[in-house]
């Protein structure tokens, strides 16, 4: 089986677990990683001799601007220059900070014709199609550059669209309460408050772009948490066809990247789903899976309103697998493709235990 070789632009809080994404799927192969400076991220992978998921070494390559001598100074082997790997790849993996995955663009992928998939945080424009692995798969057949919604957007559709293919949506109005900034992080400084965004967030607009038939709007509250964001959602079907709890319950439970849970199980809010990843030993605590509380369905009307919980981390890393799937026509349905992403990763394996 000829293996598509695959690349990953920046080794951050996303670009490592796709590089660990990639090196799980036995049809692609992960031919190397690049980035800017030894961050403590890559310091942990020197110190595990390089090795990384399924146990393949992780080659490091650097980006224009880097030090090879501060990466000598840390012990941190260098395989070559990011030029080098875009040379060496079908495709890259794009998780490089807002505006350098563009730059990236102009200077290697379009002069080595290499495909791209590019994340959140880059402009629209610099891909040929806005992706969802389960809402609009198929447009991504063949496409040279592709981009991600971002975590929100990516958990949000999956629930919308898993509703949309049950019983037909008309509209959607969401709530997202925003955590502040990854684990980790310092640039936001320490707080406590709440801040609000200007309606409609960029989330319930993305969302149209995706799914242009369904109309959305939606306010965002950024919140001094760190462990994933809460998005409320309130749901219209068609023709005023009234969405029962069973029927969303049955469409919800059937979908392999939404793990259904109860308040009576313990899944009290947002860490609670962080403490039990890390219960069942997955790498750096992450969860593929959007949560979504059974409690929380509840019919207004002839409408349907739930929660869900969105893992930032780590819940785009099966759709940017997918895009991989749909560019590299490696499977041609959305039922193909996202099969493949999740039997590799283990996806739904709970579903059937």
């Amino acid at each position: 089986m000829k293996k598509i070789k695959v690349g990953v632009a920046g080794y951050g809080t996303i670009g490592q677990r796709l590089a660990d994404g990639v090196a799980m799927q036995e049809d692609m192969e992960l031919v190397g990683i690049a980035d800017l400076a030894p961050t403590l991220s890559l310091q942990a992978l020197r110190e595990k001799n390089m090795v990384g998921a399924n146990g393949i070494t992780y080659k490091l390559y650097l980006v224009d601007g880097a030090d090879k001598a501060a990466f000598a100074a840390k012990d941190i082997p260098v395989a070559g220059t990011f030029e080098e790997l875009c040379k060496e790849v079908d495709i890259m993996l794009d998780s490089a900070p807002g505006g350098v995955g563009a730059q990236n663009k102009a200077n290697y992928y379009d002069k080595y014709g290499v495909k791209a998939v590019f994340q959140g945080g880059e402009k629209n424009a610099v891909a040929d199609v806005f992706f969802h692995g389960y809402a609009n798969y198929e447009k991504g057949l063949g496409a040279d550059y592709l981009k991600l919604t971002s975590c929100n957007t990516t958990g949000l559709i999956r629930a919308v669209d898993c509703l949309d293919r049950k019983v037909g949506i008309e509209k959607v109005a969401i709530t997202i309460i925003r955590r502040v900034a990854d684990p980790g992080d310092y640039h936001r400084g320490l707080t406590n408050a709440l801040q609000m965004e200007k309606a409609p967030s960029h989330q319930a607009v993305d969302l149209m772009t995706i799914m242009p038939h369904v109309d959305a709007t939606g306010i965002l509250v950024h919140t001094p948490v760190t462990h994933g964001h809460i998005i409320t959602v309130l749901a219209t079907a068609k023709d005023g066809k009234k969405i029962t709890k069973e029927m969303a319950l049955e469409a919800f439970q059937a979908h392999p990247r939404i793990r259904v849970v109860t308040l009576e199980e313990g899944f009290k809010g947002n860490a609670s789903f962080f403490k039990y990843a890390r219960d069942l030993g997955n790498r750096r605590g992450d969860m593929y899976e959007i949560g979504l509380w059974a409690d929380s369905i509840v019919e207004s009307g002839n409408d349907i309103m739930f929660a869900i919980n969105i893992p930032q981390e780590s819940v785009t890393i099966p759709e940017t697998i997918d895009a991989i799937r749909a560019a590299m026509r490696m499977q041609e349905t959305r039922e193909e493709g996202t099969a493949a992403t999740n039997r590799y990763l283990g996806i739904g394996a709970f579903k059937k235990a």
